[in-house]
């Protein structure tokens, strides 16, 4: 195995366990969400101590977060958590993940951990930003309904709020993610190969050539392109909601003594195919928003095998979590927004070579933080802190060193 796969993604076991200090105890915590859904928390302890740093994303499973080591060799607690769409974003809805931060962070409050230290990584970062906004709003004022109509129970629910957060090669978004890299040219959702070829960003008379050279887009196909993603989402919001409603219609007739189809048609939750999801220019074209990335997306260099093959984001998603999650125009998980909400002390921390935050993201997340005390800090590596070639320390080794440096100033373990 090489290194590159032996340290790939956010938690990648070996990378983790084989830093963990000898004194380290783990224990398992089942959890129940005030709506009754089960998630999991992992407690790492090495020492006693009052800080406790929480690690956690929408939907992957982080029990083995590369920072985990590090956070631990420093003698801080660190709590990762499962959401309830751990493995799937089928159905989830970002409004409703809310409700498994507040146990996790509820459940670490009861523990008697003086201080919470919210790590936000990739998506977790836009995850984190959305509770952190929500849980500063008196409950009165925060979000009763999804963007699908779903009632949230947020004002009924304690939300404990963070001493302190760190961002770690932040995206907005999913939503803000997908809107960049959705491909335009689709012509028709029903039929994943058919293409407008004046949005066709493999083409080469629009500018595409392979890596490792990569491709040059006019400033105008530019423009063009990213119109046409907006539209190309506007429609998909539409027919969310067009699904939703007739669903609800049906519903509301059934129970109003309709017929047996009626009754079908309200209980049948279908899911959204959404093809074509890694056409992100940036990734293609090095001289937009330049950085020290290589030619390709997080999926891969060949978008010919990303871009039309069956893996990708917000694949398969229902409607209610198209417009929670991926929409880029309803979708309340959103950074550039959220940060205006930050007031705690602020760790911000990019990687020169991300693939999926790119320099113009992570400066207008900055940008909109209020905070009066930001540190920032730029480390070689891409989106999961790997180096960028052999040899160099790992940007993740980096971030783990100046987040303990900023722990230690701001949150002393005891």
């Amino acid at each position: 195995m090489s290194e590159r796969e032996a340290t790939a993604g956010f938690r990648n076991a070996g990378w983790t366990m084989d830093r963990l200090p000898d004194d380290v105890k783990l224990s398992v915590h089942p959890l129940r969400t005030a709506d009754g859904a089960a998630v999991n928390g992992f407690l790492y302890t090495a020492g006693p101590s009052e800080v406790v740093a929480c690690i956690m994303h929408p939907r992957e499973f982080l029990a083995t977060h590369y920072l985990v080591p590090e956070l631990l060799a420093a003698g801080y607690a660190v709590f990762t958590q499962t959401s309830r769409a751990v493995g799937s974003d089928l159905r989830l809805e970002h409004e409703i993940t809310l409700l498994d931060v507040a146990a996790g962070l509820g459940f670490l409050r009861d523990s008697g951990f003086g201080k919470i230290v919210l790590i936000g990584n990739s998506g977790g970062a836009s995850l984190y930003g959305f509770y952190n906004a929500q849980s500063l709003c008196a409950p009165r004022e925060r979000l009763t309904h999804t963007p699908g109509g779903r009632k949230t129970g947020l004002a009924d629910v304690a939300m404990p709020q963070a001493d302190g957060i760190v961002l770690v090669s932040p995206h907005p978004g999913q939503g803000v993610v997908l809107m960049n890299c959705i491909d335009p040219s689709v012509v028709d959702e029903n039929d994943p190969l058919a293409i407008d070829p004046s949005l066709d960003f493999l083409a080469p008379e629009n500018g595409y050539a392979p890596a490792p050279g990569g491709a040059r887009y006019e400033a105008g196909f530019v423009a063009r392109y990213r119109a046409a993603q907006r539209a190309r989402v506007e429609r998909l919001d539409a027919t969310a909601r067009q699904v939703i409603d007739d669903r609800l219609t049906a519903r509301g007739r059934a129970k109003a003594g309709g017929s047996r189809e009626d009754r079908i048609r309200g209980a049948h939750t279908t899911a959204m195919t959404i093809w074509r999801t890694d056409a992100d220019l940036r990734c293609w074209d090095l001289s937009l928003d330049p950085s020290d990335r290589a030619v390709g997306s997080i999926w891969s260099s060949d978008p010919y095998a990303t871009n039309f093959g069956v893996v990708g984001f917000a694949r398969f998603c229902t409607p209610e979590a198209w417009l929670s999650t991926w929409s880029g125009l309803t979708s309340r998980a959103n950074l550039f927004h959220t940060a205006a909400a930050i007031e705690q002390p602020l760790l911000l921390i990019e990687y020169s070579g991300d693939q999926v935050v790119f320099p113009a993201d992570v400066q207008r997340i900055a940008e909109a933080i209020p905070s009066a005390d930001v540190t920032r800090h730029a480390f070689p590596g891409d989106h999961h802190g790997q180096p960028l070639v052999t040899g160099e320390v790992p940007g993740r080794v980096s971030a783990g060193q100046a987040i303990r440096e900023w722990l230690a100033d701001r949150f002393p373990t005891r």
